[in-house]
């Protein structure tokens, strides 16, 4: 921004290791920009950008629930398999394969006895575990990765919250300075004419009764 104005700089920055840097000086941006008009269009557009952005958060209520926000940008998948991987992690699940295992186990050897379809050691059974085992780990890790992306959306909120309370500060004590440097002399002179007048009036009885006693 000072390259622009010609103001001092708005913020600083400082180098960790070994860099090298290139210099560029008012003068020759200023002759480049003039030389290239498009690039002053692109720079205004981009300050504009910003400045509407600044505006809309100002305008609007930075503080959101990250639930909403998520859910809102979920899709179908991810919410079946958000209730996939819930209903895994759940006592609903367990209660469910152990009903599923006692009756398939009952089934083939009480049930069924020589005509099981998956007699004992249960191949059959070690396979459709290890299907659902397989098919489960991948959407369980997919409900991560959106918790993940939940965390990430959280701090991105708590960022635009910080970044409005921010600028909303320095917008309250720029007021203040407005009022300090302009308002406050004003004030503080018509209070000083005020008094002066409210004092001139009572001393003004005062002097006449003097006089008529001296008289």
């Amino acid at each position: 921004m000072s390259i622009v104005d010609g103001k001092p700089r708005s913020a600083s920055a400082a180098v960790s290791e070994q860099a090298r840097l290139a210099v560029l000086k008012r003068d020759d941006f200023i002759n480049f920009v003039r030389r290239n008009p498009d690039v002053a269009l692109e720079m205004v557009s981009a300050i504009s950008h910003r400045l509407r952005r600044t505006d809309e958060l100002l305008r609007q209520r930075a503080s959101r629930n990250v639930n909403e926000e998520a859910d809102a940008r979920l899709t179908l998948a991810d919410r079946m398999a958000d209730l996939i991987a819930e209903f895994g992690g759940s006592w609903k699940f367990i209660g469910a394969a152990i009903g599923f295992l006692a009756l398939w186990v009952m089934m083939n050897t009480l049930l069924l006895r020589d005509k099981g379809f998956d007699p004992f050691p249960y191949v059959l059974l070690n396979l459709v575990l290890g299907m659902i085992t397989g098919l489960q780990a991948p959407i369980i890790m997919m409900s991560q990765n959106r918790q993940g992306g939940k965390d990430r959306l959280r701090a991105d909120l708590d960022y635009q919250v910080n970044l409005k309370n921010e600028l909303s500060l320095a917008e309250l004590l720029r007021r203040l300075d407005v009022l300090e440097s302009e308002r406050l002399p004003t004030l503080f002179a018509e209070q000083n004419e005020r008094l002066l007048k409210a004092t001139q009036k009572q001393l003004a009885p005062a002097d006449g009764a003097n006089e008529s006693r001296s008289a």
